[in-house]
């Protein structure tokens, strides 16, 4: 009765903390929207500043640039080169986020590479229920699985315990 009773307790906790996935997507894509929306507005002030002096396009300044004789052209001009890649790992997280289900945004989220974009999320992150039932599904079937999986080693060792008294009884 203890033993159900603690299976039952923790599956409720895994829910709960299941049940915040969805939630901490959402802090996340807000997150990711604002950094997104910002270096934005840097790209296309680069593609700007390129018409303006008669480049092609903002990676044909920078490619001019980088060869620069001057160091502090050379270092801007790497630091403009890792604001457009920036921008475009932002963009490819930005369509996730707008079509893909709460499977892929987690995956996305837990990515180590983009680890310190999690810290800053769950630093203002608030926990609470969605409010959607889609979020309600997500962290149902989550739990379940993990609850499912984490329980599967003391299912099995019950299993043997019993196999090996009923062969003693034999």
């Amino acid at each position: 009765m203890i033993g159900r009773l603690i299976d039952k307790l923790v599956f409720g906790l895994i829910l709960v903390m299941a049940l915040q996935l969805p939630q901490l997507a959402d802090h996340y894509q807000q997150f990711l929207s604002g950094l997104y929306e910002s270096t934005r507005w840097q790209v296309e002030g680069y593609e700007a500043t390129a018409k303006q002096y008669q480049y092609a396009d903002a990676q044909e300044m920078i490619a001019h640039h980088q060869v620069n004789q001057e160091p502090s052209v050379r270092a801007d001009a790497e630091q403009k080169l890792q604001t457009l890649e920036l921008y475009t790992q932002l963009e490819q997280g930005m369509g996730i986020f707008k079509t893909g289900n709460l499977f892929e945004k987690t995956v996305y989220m837990f990515n180590p590479a983009r680890f310190d974009y999690l810290e800053k999320t769950l630093s203002n992150f608030k926990p609470g229920i969605p409010l959607t039932a889609s979020g309600i599904g997500f962290g149902v079937v989550v739990a379940l699985v993990v609850h499912y999986l984490g329980s599967m080693p003391f299912i099995l060792w019950a299993r043997r315990k019993k196999r090996l008294r009923l062969s003693r009884a034999k």
